[in-house]
């Protein structure tokens, strides 16, 4: 599988790391940068290619990687198309995939270790998204909304409530 990689400098370490785990496990990364470490460098232009190469590439998914992993997913998710999620754990690293198909995801490379780390992505990959009635169903709102911008209907149960009443 084709992985699409951008980090900032606070990432960049995991990023080198990644290249070659991907590599040594049957995957071909594509590295958008950075390639050097700049400690001012800015996050949105590499993870933005990043998320862009996903977009551009079917069935490749990406990883973006930064201090925190909080500036890196909001980055990747201004791309129409991108489902980046923010991955902390190796759950929340499964239910990325298995509930909400994300092609991307976000972690910090200053919050977890190396191998932490590398265990999210691992499980990223491996898992597939489940294709359940309920978890499609919230996608094609959230795919929907992203080409319209107009909102989903509220269900029965919430019409009179709330400031679209």
């Amino acid at each position: 599988m084709r992985v699409h990689l951008g980090s900032d400098h606070a990432g960049l370490e995991l990023k080198e790391h990644l290249l070659g785990w991907l590599r040594e496990n049957g995957h071909e990364p594509v590295d958008h940068g950075p390639f050097v470490y700049d400690a001012v460098d800015d996050y949105p232009v590499f993870c933005l290619r990043a998320a862009e190469g996903v977009v551009q590439d079917p069935g490749s998914l990406g990883v973006v990687i930064g201090g925190s992993g909080n500036g890196e997913q909001i980055a990747a998710n201004k791309v129409v198309g991108v489902r980046s999620a923010l991955v902390w754990s190796t759950e929340t690293a499964e239910l990325a995939r298995e509930h909400n198909d994300a092609n991307v995801i976000s972690v910090g490379g200053r919050m977890h270790t190396v191998e932490e780390m590398t265990s999210f992505v691992g499980i990223f990959l491996a898992t597939p998204f489940s294709g359940e009635e309920r978890h499609v169903r919230r996608i094609a709102m959230l795919s929907a909304y992203e080409k319209s911008h107009v909102l989903p209907p509220l269900p029965a149960s919430a019409q009179g409530h709330g400031p679209d009443a």
